[in-house]
């Protein structure tokens, strides 16, 4: 798998990700800088990692969305090519148009870094294909502005076409939108474009993947993107 990390001012995650798909891949990501105008040669994913780009002036991922990078993301989307937005990342790929609706702050207005429990929507997709479906997984949230938004129509769209691939869940596992951490809409943790190869999650599988330091939930995201393009 060759994957590329974009690093953003203000990213903070992209060492942790990077670790993350060497450690399931065996192979170190290439790193690739904001003002950058291509991706390198044969780039199969593009991971766009959590943090706060550009000090999350304006509005989260608001300009990381406008880098010079991101017209050879989303070219490659086009083309078919898997993406992975993580918490800042997800802001970014919503600011950019390739998710639809938008994370604004949590229904609370505080900072939440805690583990979720997380359910697994479908396991049909690049992203899932290492987990049961209805599985509950645990990973850390670190997010201020983690409430996904979106008009009733696109939330529509989205239940009916199956592409809320994360939901968060209560610790017996069933959906409490009423209590949902962050005051997500529809409890949704984690959504995929209508081709299914670009994922934005607001949590962290990157740091639940290394059975010495803690609890390996989030390895078989990982797992599932390396197996699907070994096959492909």
């Amino acid at each position: 798998m060759k994957a590329a990390v974009l690093v953003f001012p203000g990213s903070n995650r992209e060492g942790d990700v990077a670790r993350a798909l060497e450690l399931v891949s065996g192979v170190k990501p290439a790193m690739v800088w904001h003002a950058d105008t291509a991706l390198p040669a044969g780039t199969d994913l593009v991971v766009l990692p959590g943090g706060f780009s550009y000090g999350d002036y304006l509005r989260c991922g608001a300009i990381a969305a406008r880098a010079a990078i991101m017209e050879a993301v989303r070219a490659h989307a086009a083309r078919g090519g898997l993406v992975l937005g993580i918490c800042n990342g997800f802001q970014i790929l919503c600011e950019s148009g390739l998710l639809p609706g938008v994370l604004v702050r949590n229904a609370r207005l505080r900072f939440i870094c805690r583990e979720a429990l997380l359910k697994v929507e479908r396991n049909d997709t690049p992203f899932t294909r290492r987990y049961a479906r209805g599985a509950i997984v645990r990973f850390p949230v670190a997010h201020g502005e983690g409430n996904y938004t979106a008009d009733a129509t696109t939330l529509k769209k989205l239940e009916d076409e199956g592409r809320v691939l994360f939901r968060y869940v209560m610790p017996d596992g069933h959906r409490d939108d009423a209590q949902v951490l962050n005051g997500a809409a529809n409890s949704i943790a984690g959504i995929v474009s209508e081709k299914l190869n670009v994922l934005g999650l607001m949590p962290h599988p990157e740091n639940h993947v290394d059975p010495q330091v803690g609890p390996t939930d989030g390895r078989a995201l990982f797992e599932s993107l390396v197996g699907v393009l070994e096959k492909a």
